[in-house]
C-alpha cells in the first residue's frame, strides 16, 4: 500500500527523473505512450491504480439504455475508484469515442480521486482541463463511448498506452506524462528520485551559471562531489 510519506516524495519529482530510476532496474516500458495532459495543474498527480477495461463494443449489446442499469461497470467503477487512487482507463488506444465525460470526472474530483488516465479520448475536454483534477488522455474526442467502446472489467491488470499496470500500482503524472511504478518498487523508487532530483537541481544552477556539463553531470570530477555536499548544506537538502 502506497504510504503517505512516499507519495509526498513522489510529488515532488518528475516522469523523467522517475524513468532513469526505472531503467537501473531493467523496466524500460513503463511511461505511457501518447498520453499528455489536457491541462497542466501545476502539480504532480500520485495515486495507486485502479482499472476499467473497455473491449470493442459490439452493437447489440451496446445501446444508449445499458446505462439505466446501476451496475454498468463504467458506471459502477466511478462510484467505486478510491479517494487517492488514479482511475485508469484501458481503451485499447482507440480515441474515435470517449472514455469518459465531464460528469464522470466531476464525480471522480468530488470522491477524492487523484487523478484519471486513458489511452484513449475524453468528450467535453475543455470543461474536465478546467475542474480541479489532474486528467491525461490521447485526444479529444466527442462521441459517446458506447460508440466504439464496451465497458467490461473492473480493477483488473490492462494495457494503458502499452504500459502494463496492475491494480495497487503506483500512477505518477506530471507536466510531460504518466509513469506507472511497480507497487514493491515504489518505496526505493521515491528515495532514489529525491535524491536524483537534489542532483539535478544542483546541476541546473550550476550550468545556468555558465559551468560546462564536463566532469559535472556526471560528477567524474571530484570538485563535482564536493560542491554538491556544500550546495547541499546552504539549501538544507
Amino acid at each position: 500500500m502506497l504510504s503517505d510519506a512516499t507519495r509526498a516524495k513522489l510529488a515532488t519529482v518528475s516522469t523523467a527523473t522517475l524513468c532513469t530510476a526505472l531503467f537501473k532496474r531493467g523496466l524500460r516500458n513503463q511511461f505511457i505512450q501518447d498520453v499528455r495532459p489536457l491541462k497542466a495543474k501545476g502539480k504532480v498527480m500520485v495515486g495507486e491504480a485502479f482499472t476499467l477495461r473497455y473491449i470493442p463494443a459490439r452493437e447489440d449489446l451496446n445501446p444508449l439504455s445499458v446505462f439505466q442499469d446501476r451496475a454498468h461497470p463504467q458506471r459502477k467503477a466511478v462510484e467505486e475508484c478510491p479517494p487517492g487512487a488514479v482511475f485508469v482507463i484501458d481503451s485499447r488506444k482507440d480515441a474515435r469515442a470517449a472514455s469518459a465525460g465531464s460528469i464522470l470526472v466531476s464525480r471522480l474530483m468530488v470522491r477524492g480521486v487523484a487523478g484519471v488516465v486513458t489511452d484513449g479520448g475524453f468528450r467535453d475536454s475543455p470543461e474536465i482541463a478546467e475542474l480541479d483534477i489532474p486528467a491525461y488522455h490521447n485526444r479529444p474526442s466527442a462521441p459517446t463511448n458506447l460508440t466504439h467502446h464496451q465497458a467490461l472489467d473492473i480493477n483488473v491488470p490492462i494495457g494503458c498506452g502499452d504500459v502494463a499496470v496492475f491494480p495497487g500500482d503506483v500512477v505518477v503524472g506530471d507536466g510531460e506524462g504518466v509513469i506507472v511504478i511497480p507497487a514493491h518498487l515504489a518505496d526505493e523508487i521515491a528515495d532514489e528520485a529525491v535524491e536524483m532530483t537534489a542532483f539535478e537541481d544542483f546541476v541546473t544552477e550550476q550550468v545556468l551559471g555558465g559551468r560546462s556539463i564536463l566532469g559535472l553531470y556526471p560528477p567524474t570530477e571530484e570538485q563535482s562531489k564536493i560542491d554538491f555536499a556544500a550546495w547541499r548544506k546552504v539549501k538544507g537538502r
